[in-house]
């Protein structure tokens, strides 16, 4: 134990200074032999921001990690935060994640004041009420969040015994705190920022008084009309690229309509766009213009803040990879959206890998529900599929189609058929069940073109995505081949409980 004190100091202080060190050491002997060691910041002893950080690790307890660890949820991966066995874990992650400095210690300071440890806001030059005072426009730990802090303190012990003995068959037989608990129910998704039900059921059953605290969350969040802030760092994409979006836009953009009617827009990044693009196949004809969709749809949804990802000519067993990977991906739980697209030949509710398996889309979809992928519950995910979904029509010189033939096929399924019975899915499909649809060997894909210049268009029109893909039928509807024989529709089916509007990128496309 000694050991690993003395180690924790000279990792977390980083001082070369040999007096120091020796001060340093003799602190830890000293809190060895149970003796007690007081601290002071005067002009006689000037101690670093690391050695401050240090202190306040020695004055908290294990339940004050274990709620930094939760408070942290929302900026720090779980599996980081599974590993920090101290506060000073925690505080290395933050420094790591340019959460936490000597010049900007205030997101330390919201956990401390939020775990009621005011009087460690000295060692961060800060009081009560500064923080306070700060609160409404600095705030990094959601209302949502703050409020299951706040009802963990009021669940005790045998509160959280009854709570669990109704919970039983979904709660695992191990022990638990009542943080623990509430965090496990979120991770399962039976309990959201914008889903109480369970929640208000359980405190209504077993401690009716901590119903004063749901209420109040649900009045604070729904006069939240503009979105919480987002600190001067987390505004850029990532260190080193360009800004798209800076926080007065955001805050103007989501002033615009009351928080309960959009999804939210502010977390740390967008998410993630992956892009499946399969240009050859085992037997299939070659999808030539493939490309040219691929790079528009990297352009467009890259402009919108996404980190995108493209696969090329994916195998079913190279895309069940894609598909695990981005299920259990950490940056989820940071991201706004998720979008997947899928570029290949089709038929009848089923895409087409590079090696010509047959891939029902909900089987695809099914892997981001909020019980397979709980870092996207509650959030937007978009799937866009470029195929045809039903026979082939003979095309002209300059257009193809992207379907197989099949002759004697069973009547096409509907469309809602592939899409998750679960809220927050929205499915684009190049064409409606049972037909064809168009790719120009150079210019690409009628529909993924449309798609691309109605999100260029009228994303900065603050045109929400339903809107946008109303615009895409339009316009695809009244494109032609040559002879005017052979026209598409496309169709979008969704499970959306709230809109979806994208904030406007700072530049052009």
């Amino acid at each position: 134990m000694l050991v690993h004190k003395w180690r924790k100091v000279c990792r977390l202080a980083k001082v070369t200074d040999w007096n120091l060190l020796e001060t340093a050491r003799q602190m830890v002997a000293m809190t060895s032999q149970g003796q007690s060691v007081r601290f002071h910041l005067d002009d006689n002893f000037q101690v670093n921001f690391r050695e401050r950080l240090l202190i306040i690790d020695s004055k908290l307890e294990a339940q004050d990690v274990e709620g930094l660890k939760f408070l942290c949820r929302d900026w720090i991966s779980h599996k980081k935060l599974e590993k920090s066995n101290s506060a000073s874990d925690i505080f290395d992650h933050l420094l790591a994640e340019e959460l936490l400095s000597e010049e900007d210690p205030f997101f330390l300071a919201e956990l401390l004041y939020i775990l009621k440890q005011k009087s460690l806001l000295q060692y961060l030059c800060q009081s009560r009420e500064q923080v306070e005072s700060l609160l409404p426009t600095r705030r990094r730990v959601s209302l949502f969040r703050n409020l299951l802090y706040e009802l963990s303190e009021g669940i005790c012990s045998e509160n959280l015994k009854d709570m669990v003995f109704l919970m039983r068959e979904l709660i695992p037989k191990t022990q638990m705190t009542s943080l623990s608990f509430l965090a496990y129910l979120e991770k399962q998704a039976l309990i959201g920022e914008d889903n109480l039900v369970l929640l208000e059921d359980l405190c209504r059953k077993v401690v009716p008084n901590l119903m004063r605290k749901i209420e109040k969350y649900k009045k604070e969040k729904a006069s939240q009309v503009v979105a919480p802030s987002v600190d001067k760092e987390t505004e850029s994409l990532r260190q080193g690229e360009e800004e798209v979006f800076s926080h007065s836009d955001v805050k103007q953009f989501f002033g615009a309509l009351p928080e309960t009617t959009v999804y939210r827009m502010d977390r740390k990044h967008r998410g993630h766009c992956v892009i499946v693009n399969n240009h050859s196949f085992t037997s299939l004809s070659d999808r030539q213009g493939t490309h040219r969709d691929a790079e528009c749809l990297e352009r467009v949804f890259q402009w919108l803040g996404f980190s995108v990802h493209i696969y090329h000519n994916v195998t079913k067993g190279h895309l069940d990879e894609v598909l695990k990977e981005y299920k259990s991906h950490p940056g989820h739980a940071d991201g706004d959206c998720f979008v997947f697209c899928v570029l290949t030949h089709g038929k009848f509710g089923a895409v087409y890998s590079s090696d010509e398996a047959l891939i029902p889309i909900r089987e695809i979809m099914s892997h981001f529900t909020a019980q397979q992928c709980p870092g996207l519950a509650h959030k937007p995910k978009l799937f866009f599929i470029q195929a045809c979904q039903g026979e082939e029509i003979q095309p002209s010189v300059s257009i193809e189609a992207d379907a197989v033939n099949s002759e004697h096929a069973p009547p096409p399924p509907s469309l809602q058929a592939s899409v998750p019975i679960e809220a927050d899915f929205l499915l684009g499909l190049a064409t409606v069940p049972g037909y064809v649809s168009f790719r120009h060997v150079d210019e690409g894909s009628w529909y993924i073109q449309s798609l691309y210049n109605n999100l260029k268009n009228l994303v900065p029109r603050h045109e929400d995505i339903l809107s946008i893909l109303t615009a895409v039928n339009n316009d695809v509807s009244q494109q032609a081949n040559k002879n005017g024989t052979k026209r598409q529709m496309p169709q979008p089916a969704y499970t959306l409980r709230k809109k979806l509007v994208f904030p406007v990128p700072q530049k052009n496309l």
